[in-house]
């Protein structure tokens, strides 16, 4: 899987620097299945995407969710395995980060991201 680097624009800091993209079919059907967590840094760029579940995950994790201006329009922190984010349609992808990582970075709704 390709690795990316997402930046936030608006604070001036950097999210995760080894961010896969998930851009196929069975890429994003994968997403994290089958990890036992993230370290620090990773992460995965679902694209396209209006939501995630977290069936069969075995730890929680951050979702920021994108518009396609790539603007930060729905945070879900913590999201814990079994659980699900709702679907949003303006949503065109999200990025799956380790749990407290969104805290961490201080990212807000608004903010603009840059995914190189």
């Amino acid at each position: 899987m390709r690795v990316t680097t997402v930046v936030n624009l608006t604070r001036g800091t950097v999210i995760g620097d080894r961010v896969e993209v998930a851009d196929t079919s069975s890429t994003r059907n994968k997403g994290l299945l089958g990890r036992t967590g993230l370290d620090a840094g990773a992460g995965l760029w679902i694209k396209p995407c209006s939501g995630v579940h977290m069936f069969g995950m075995k730890f929680p994790i951050d979702v920021i969710g994108l518009n396609s201006k790539r603007e930060v329009i729905k945070l879900w922190p913590n999201l814990k395995p079994w659980r699900m984010t709702s679907i949003n349609l303006r949503l065109r992808s999200v990025i799956e980060l380790p749990a407290g990582r969104i805290a961490e970075c201080e990212v807000r709704l608004g903010d603009l991201l840059q995914i190189d």
